[in-house]
């Protein structure tokens, strides 16, 4: 079971390889939503994700013998190098499997831990069943990156830094995947004051643990489709099940857009970069509805490589209105360009890509096709630079751009 001992004793282990990330008050989304936003940078620990808590503590409360056998686990990248670090720490070895389409940067350090790596599967579910049996063939001890009581009691210690540096927090938003950390901190939240309440947050594509309390049983769903790799994961527990029906007092859903909008915010406003997973909490502060409350948002990991990270970033630019495509038919003859970038810089917009097609059309009084992908500050800046050309005769169209 888990036990207020057990945390209290996880707490003292874990100080060993993990650091103690202080909460950051955040003006801007306390400013956004009403509240007193503070936020949990997981995504600084020292294998940059929150993982290394529970592997560390799970490994310790192993037997000589069992972390003899070498140590094996499966995950999309933040378990992964959590227990390739506290086995080279503990000096055992250890092999991590990983879908085949884990991102190359969490692969590579991994490695870098001294762990190896075995690519296998689409999906976390398909890799974890590979591991379960490479454990049986070579006699491996398995270290499951949620289902564990030991592994979520590691992850737990994070509420109790969190109620340690803030006494009378009202909420907890916490990432769930399998569960394991969302079942540690809720189940220690809980013991230390019954009055916090604890939401989790998944990723609409992937929301196993909500099917799951719905049906009032664990529940596999037939598919997963999310950015957030790192909690695409169809069936939450069993171990942990129980602690979280008990513990969560609500699952808060976002989808993969409000993933690719927050990552821009965090970047934008507090300088630090947090993979889509860690991102589910700060998305869901749009979803709270309450006022005036003292609200922590874990950002479980920052392990972001730098192909998805501009992705992200182009993508998010373009829901935000910050970068948006018109097209228009012009005359053939000159001066035309030079009058619409005149009208566009009058309103400040700052052209980026130009398209100057001359052959769409025969026809020289309106023969010629011109698209510009301008940069706004955002909407209604975006409106006002389409009505301006609007109103020059140009007759702009919004075109959806292509990525």
């Amino acid at each position: 079971m888990l036990t207020l001992e057990k945390f209290e004793e996880a707490s003292e282990v874990v100080k060993k390889v993990a650091i103690e990330t202080k909460l950051l008050y955040s003006q801007y989304f306390s400013e956004q939503t009403g509240n007193k936003v503070y936020l949990k940078p997981e995504n600084m620990q020292v294998t940059g994700a929150y993982k290394i808590r529970g592997a560390y503590y799970k490994i310790s409360t192993l037997t000589e013998e069992e972390r003899s056998k070498g140590l094996i686990t499966a995950s999309a990248g933040n378990h992964a190098q959590g227990v390739a670090y506290a086995a080279k720490a503990y000096g055992v070895k250890a092999v991590i499997v990983m879908p085949t389409t884990t991102p190359l940067m969490k692969v590579e350090r991994t490695k870098s831990y001294g762990a190896e790596v075995v690519l296998y599967g689409n999906v976390y579910d398909e890799a974890c069943e590979h591991a379960y049996k490479l454990a049986e063939e070579y006699g491996y001890t398995f270290i499951h990156p949620f289902d564990d009581l030991a592994v979520a009691t590691g992850q737990g210690t994070i509420a109790m830094e969190i109620v340690k540096e803030l006494p009378l927090v009202d909420y907890i938003l916490v990432p769930i995947g399998g569960g394991g950390l969302c079942t540690g901190v809720s189940t220690l939240a809980k013991m230390l004051n019954p009055n916090i309440k604890v939401i989790g947050v998944e990723p609409a594509g992937a929301n196993c643990m909500q099917v799951s309390l719905k049906n009032g049983k664990v529940t596999t769903l037939p598919t997963v489709n999310t950015i957030a790799d790192g909690t695409a994961v169809k069936t939450p527990g069993e171990k942990i099940f129980p602690y979280i029906q008990k513990n969560v007092d609500d699952i808060i859903t976002v989808t993969d857009d409000e993933l690719i909008v927050a990552f821009l915010d965090v970047v934008e406003n507090h300088k630090m970069v947090v993979e889509n997973s860690g991102l589910l909490t700060v998305a869901a502060l749009r979803h709270m509805n309450v006022q005036g409350k003292k609200i922590v948002s874990i950002l479980s990991g920052g392990n972001m490589d730098i192909i998805t990270m501009s992705s992200v970033v182009q993508f998010g630019l373009i829901q935000r209105d910050r970068i948006f495509t018109v097209s228009t038919m012009l005359p053939d003859k000159p001066g035309q360009l030079v009058q619409v970038a005149q009208l566009i810089a009058e309103e400040q917009g700052n052209v980026i890509k130009l398209d100057h097609n001359q052959f769409v059309s025969t026809n020289r009084n309106e023969g010629v096709e011109l698209r510009i992908t301008i940069e706004a500050f955002g909407t209604e800046h975006k409106n006002r630079i389409v009505k301006r050309l609007e109103e020059g005769g140009f007759r702009p169209r919004l075109v959806k751009i292509m990525m």
